[in-house]
């Protein structure tokens, strides 16, 4: 009997080492002075769709040049997870330890967008004050898991049918 490649241990992989890249990719941002440039921060989506593309290759060579639809959704999604969880994890550190004024610039930042768009003071505070209740640790590690798993499955699905290949029934 033939032994089958582990969606786990490649999507394991591939978390991680995509997980490093983003972690190492968001510090540079984050000491450059750039976190605030909304097109270098979603570079990180880039690198985690790049990372997921890499797994299902990868789980496809490994498989003997086939992977099934479910298999490419299970990679790309738990690789995503995995993503989201240590990078997430990562920013919460950074934020705690390292740079604590990362969520204050951040909310300033979206005082200005407001008042650019012609907000009176009492609209600008208010949102403010819901703002600042998502914005403990908690609420922003958990958001980060999701967005990434919800991205990360979407991407997966996409990714997935275009780079499956079926096994053949009567081989």
């Amino acid at each position: 009997m033939e032994e089958q490649t582990s969606t786990a241990r490649v999507a394991l992989k591939y978390g991680v080492l995509g997980s490093v890249v983003i972690m190492v990719y968001t510090t540079i941002i984050n000491v450059s002075g750039l976190s605030q440039n909304k097109l270098l921060s979603s570079l990180s989506f880039v690198l985690m769709i790049v990372a997921i593309v890499l797994a299902m290759k990868n789980f496809r060579e490994q498989n003997k040049g086939f992977m099934s639809y479910g298999e490419g959704l299970a990679v790309g999604s738990l690789a995503s997870a995995i993503m989201g969880l240590l990078s997430s994890a990562f920013t919460m550190f950074y934020i705690q330890f390292i740079d604590n004024t990362l969520l204050t610039q951040g909310m300033d930042q979206v005082r200005e967008d407001m008042e650019r768009r012609g907000m009176d003071d009492s609209q600008i505070d208010q949102a403010m004050e819901l703002s600042q209740k998502f914005m403990s640790p908690g609420v922003v590690f958990i958001m980060g898991v999701l967005g990434y798993l919800l991205t990360g499955f979407i991407i997966s699905l996409i990714v997935a049918a275009v780079i499956r290949r079926e096994k053949p029934v009567f081989e």
